[in-house]
C-alpha cells in the first residue's frame, strides 16, 4: 500500500509509548515532512530528540503553530486542558486526532474546543504494553495492530478518510466504530481484563510471602497488565465505567458459578463451565487471529 500524501508538520503532544511510537513511525515512513514533539516535562523530550524519534521539540502551544496534523498522546483526562491551551495556535484546515482508550468522553469534550476550520477525528490504536515513555517507543508498534477510528455522526468523510489512511500507512488494520460501540467493545477485550488483573493483584495482599517463589509463566502472563500505570488505568476505567458495568456483571456471575461448583464439589458442572469457556475463548481468539493482532 502506497503512503498517503504527507503532512507538512505533525505535532505529537505527549511522547509516551503511543505518542512516541506515532512520531517514530511517521518519521520513518515519511508521513510528515517535519515531526515535532511536545510534553509537560523536558526529560522525555530530550530523550526523544536524542533517539531521533522527532525532528524537534517545543512547548505544546508552539508545537501546533503551522501544524496541519496534531496527535494528542496525553492521558484522556488531560486532553481537554491540553487542547484548550493550544487551540489559539491551530490553523484552519488542521486535523486533530488522539490515541485514547475511551472514545465517548473524548468525542463529547474535544470537538467543541476547536476553532472553526479545524476538524477532530477520534482514534484508538490498540497497541502497546505496560511499559511507558519514549524509551520504549517503536516505529513498528502499529504493524498488524487494529486501530479504531470513530467519526462523529454526520461528519464529513474527507478528514475521516485521511486519518484512516494515516493509520493504515503505519501498518494498522483500520476499523470504524461509533464512539459508543467502541467503548462497549473495548470494555470486553481490554478494560475488563485490566480490571480483573488489578483485582487479582490486590487480592495477593492476603497471600503469604512465600508464594512468590512458586510464581511461574501462568502467573506472569495473567498479571503482566496489572503492572500498567495505575493513574492512567484508573482514569480509563472511570471514564468507561458505564460500558464496563455489563461485562463486569457477567464476569462476576461466571466467577460465582465456578465458586458454587467448587463449594458443592460438582465436578461435572465445573468441567462443563471450563470446557464452554475454552470454546468461547477459541472463537474470539480465532477472530482476532484472522483479522490482525490487538494490543492492550
Amino acid at each position: 500500500m502506497s503512503n498517503p500524501r504527507p503532512f507538512e508538520r505533525l505535532a505529537v503532544l505527549g511522547l509516551g509509548l503511543l505518542g512516541g511510537s506515532v512520531a517514530a513511525a511517521a518519521k520513518e515512513r515519511g508521513l510528515a515532512r517535519e515531526v515535532i514533539g511536545a510534553a509537560r516535562r523536558s526529560a522525555p523530550l530530550e530523550r526523544a530528540l536524542a533517539a531521533g524519534i522527532v525532528d524537534a521539540v517545543a512547548r505544546p502551544a508552539e508545537a501546533v503553530v503551522g501544524a496541519d496534523f496534531v496527535v494528542l498522546g496525553t492521558p484522556v483526562g488531560s486532553m481537554p486542558a491540553v487542547l484548550s491551551d493550544v487551540r489559539d495556535g491551530l490553523a484552519p484546515g488542521a486535523l486533530v486526532t488522539d490515541v485514547g482508550s475511551v472514545k465517548g468522553a473524548v468525542l463529547d469534550a474535544l470537538p467543541g474546543l476547536l476553532p472553526e476550520g479545524v476538524d477532530f477525528v477520534g482514534s484508538h490504536p490498540m497497541a502497546g504494553s505496560h511499559l511507558r515513555g519514549p524509551d520504549h517507543a517503536r516505529a513498528d508498534l502499529f504493524e498488524g495492530a487494529t486501530c479504531v477510528v470513530t467519526p462523529r455522526p454526520g461528519q464529513d468523510d474527507r478528514p475521516v478518510e485521511r486519518i484512516a489512511a494515516f493509520w493504515a500507512a503505519l501498518g494498522a488494520r483500520v476499523e470504524r466504530r461509533s464512539a459508543e460501540t467502541h467503548d462497549e467493545d473495548v470494555a470486553w477485550v481490554s478494560h475488563l481484563p485490566h480490571l480483573v488483573a488489578f483485582a487479582f493483584a490486590d487480592a495477593l495482599g492476603a497471600a503469604p510471602d512465600r508464594v512468590g517463589t512458586l510464581a511461574g509463566g501462568g502467573f506472569r502472563d495473567f498479571t503482566r497488565i496489572a503492572q500498567s500505570d495505575a493513574e492512567m488505568w484508573g482514569e480509563i476505567l472511570r471514564l468507561n465505567a458505564k460500558a464496563i458495568s455489563g461485562p463486569l456483571a457477567h464476569f462476576s456471575a461466571s466467577l460465582a458459578k465456578l465458586a458454587r461448583a467448587l463449594e458443592e464439589g460438582d465436578a461435572a458442572s465445573l468441567e462443563r463451565t471450563l470446557s464452554k469457556a475454552r470454546e468461547r475463548l477459541a472463537e474470539v481468539a480465532a477472530k482476532a487471529s484472522a483479522e490482525g493482532r490487538g494490543g492492550e
